[in-house]
């Protein structure tokens, strides 16, 4: 599946919950996220609107990394 081309970081913020990513502070226009799911991660997400398509692909593929899911299984996950 494609990464969606058109995602800002909010909605990507909003997506992310779903894997219990919260909020942990904000500097600027960067938002840093942290889940306790599968021990402790963070990732930090820039507010922009829309994203850059190799930025979300970095972070996708971070994600994917920390929660042993496959890029293409977390992309289904979140945007489905």
């Amino acid at each position: 599946m494609k990464l969606p081309r058109d995602l800002s970081g909010t909605e990507l913020v909003k997506a992310l919950a779903s894997l219990e990513y919260k909020v942990s502070h904000q500097t600027g226009s960067h938002i840093r996220l942290t889940t306790q799911l599968n021990g402790e991660h963070h990732v930090t997400v820039p507010a922009h609107d829309p994203l850059k398509i190799g930025t979300l692909n970095t972070i996708i593929r971070d994600i994917a990394s920390h929660h042993n899911f496959d890029k293409n299984e977390l992309i289904m996950l979140l945007f489905s």
